[in-house]
């Protein structure tokens, strides 16, 4: 007794498009027909239909299965290939659910890097915007001292120079400046590649320095620029004495 394409189709657990896209690539032979046309397929057909599914349902392309089933094919390599890929997605699904975690049940924010944890998940928006703009840049080093110096609790100047409004006046701009410019010194000693935006990034130079600077612009106000500004020149070897 012989089968109509929709009933071997049922019989594999399959659809009408699937049986057909097999032929068309070649994976499953024409079958007879009968006198009136009508394809007449048999167990032979069911058998190497379950088959091809049985390896799609592996994961094994079906652009693969011919290299599977020749004489001198190479099943072990594909299937270790294979076998290598679903680990990796393995790993990829469970960080992705570790994060997820992390949001729901320690109120992590979305704005900023993964893994960042919720050291940093209070910081306006801006400033995680600015966190992540930098992540895209940095060495997993400087990014893990980013994190580390966001676990600790930040002190008032730290805070005050994150909410710093767009009218702060003079000698708030200086006091920051000086306050700030102590702090990286002390960082600069401690790490001294935090300094050098060459050795403290994984990009180009010129493409990490135009990220830094259209940050900067992009997520901190006039005030914060001024501050930094006059930061960066206290830094400066032959710097003006801190207030």
């Amino acid at each position: 007794m012989a089968w109509s394409t929709s009933q071997l189709a049922e019989l594999a657990g399959t659809t009408l498009k699937t049986v057909r896209h097999y032929h068309r690539l070649g994976l499953l032979e024409e079958p007879a027909r009968s006198a009136n046309g009508y394809k007449r397929y048999g167990v032979t057909h069911l058998v190497r239909v379950m088959g091809i599914r049985r390896l799609t349902d592996l994961g094994v392309p079906l652009a693969d299965i011919p290299s599977m089933e020749a004489a001198d094919g190479r099943p072990e390599e594909i299937l270790r290939a294979l076998d290598a890929e679903l680990a990796a997605d393995i790993d990829r699904r469970q960080r992705m659910r570790r994060e997820i975690a992390a949001v729901l049940e320690e109120g992590v924010s979305l704005g900023l890097p993964a893994d960042f944890g919720a050291a940093a998940a209070d910081l306006p928006r801006a400033q995680q915007s600015l966190l992540l703009a930098y992540s895209s840049i940095l060495t997993p080093t400087a990014m893990a001292l980013i994190k580390e110096q966001y676990s600790r609790p930040r002190d008032e100047v730290a805070e005050e120079f994150e909410n710093l409004p767009v009218d702060a006046p003079e000698d708030v701009r200086r006091r920051l400046a000086g306050h700030l410019a102590a702090e990286a010194r002390a960082q600069q000693e401690a790490h001294p590649f935090i300094s050098d935006l060459d050795v403290a990034s994984r990009r180009d130079g010129a493409l990490a320095r135009s990220v830094v600077a259209q940050a900067l612009v992009a997520f901190y106000n006039e005030a914060q620029l001024d501050v930094l500004r006059r930061l960066h020149t206290l830094l400066e070897p032959d710097g003006p004495a801190e207030p």
